[in-house]
């Protein structure tokens, strides 16, 4: 009787099966690994960008003042014109500039909310290093909302998740991978 040496073609067919099985399970993982990546990549630069966005919108607020509201128009003027000095970015006035990805970003000056575009020189000069704003990572976009000191954070590509694509900062917290 012969003696079989060597492995068997049904041994190697299944050894290849496995390790198929095994190698799409490790890629699918590696994949949400690189998109969770990402994901905190993104939320790291906005909130860097919020953290210094705050200083600028309370600064704007301070040269508001407190009795803002009782002005005459001439002096209201007068106090937006010198509180916009403290916000960094290039003031957006075309409501239509980045579409629905970040909502209406008319000028509202009944409200006092602003929308600034940053380039990566304001991210520069906001003291934040190796953030690119540029179309290929996505341009950053300040909400300024000078009434009440508060900001919110844009990025023009947004993230796309499990519940559909964030523009936001505040929608990027809540998205699942």
């Amino acid at each position: 009787m012969k003696e079989n040496k060597g492995i068997t073609m049904v041994a190697l067919v299944i050894t290849i099966i496995v390790l198929i099985i095994i190698a799409s399970i490790s890629i699918g993982e590696g994949n949400k690994v690189i998109q969770r990546s990402n994901l905190e990549s993104l939320k790291t630069n906005m909130l860097l960008i919020k953290g210094k966005a705050q200083e600028y919108v309370e600064s704007a607020n301070f040269n508001l003042g407190t009795s803002f509201d009782t002005l005459s128009e001439t002096d209201k003027s007068a106090r937006i014109s010198k509180a916009k000095e403290n916000l960094v970015g290039t003031e957006i006035t075309n409501s239509n500039e980045f579409g629905s990805s970040i909502g209406t970003t008319a000028p509202d000056n009944t409200n006092l909310i602003y929308y600034y575009r940053l380039t990566t020189n304001d991210v520069d000069e906001m003291g934040i290093s190796n953030v690119e704003s540029d179309t290929q990572n996505g341009i950053y976009v300040i909400k300024y909302d000078l009434k009440n000191a508060e900001v919110e954070i844009y990025n023009s590509l947004g993230f796309t998740g499990e519940n559909g694509t964030a523009y936001s900062l505040t929608d990027l917290q809540n998205l699942e991978i």
